[in-house]
């Protein structure tokens, strides 16, 4: 059941970088992460804040990558 869970939050860490700013993107991920910090093993809440980790620099990096080409 935990890797449901597990795969579920992931999901919608993958669905709030779609559809959201990244002020309200880095929001959504901590809610998640207080919330699944409560149901996941300690291993699976590890794997769940690396996940949110890189999905989070990928987001910085799409942000500085999309500003340098408009201004260019």
């Amino acid at each position: 059941m935990n890797e449901q869970i597990l795969q579920a939050c992931k999901e919608l860490i993958d669905d709030a970088k779609i559809g959201c700013v990244d002020l309200v993107f880095k929001e959504v991920c901590l809610e998640i992460l207080s919330r699944a910090r409560n149901v996941l093993t300690e291993r699976q809440f590890k794997q769940l804040v690396t996940y949110a980790t890189i999905k989070m620099k990928e987001r910085m990096f799409l942000g500085v990558r999309e500003e340098t080409t408009i201004q260019r």
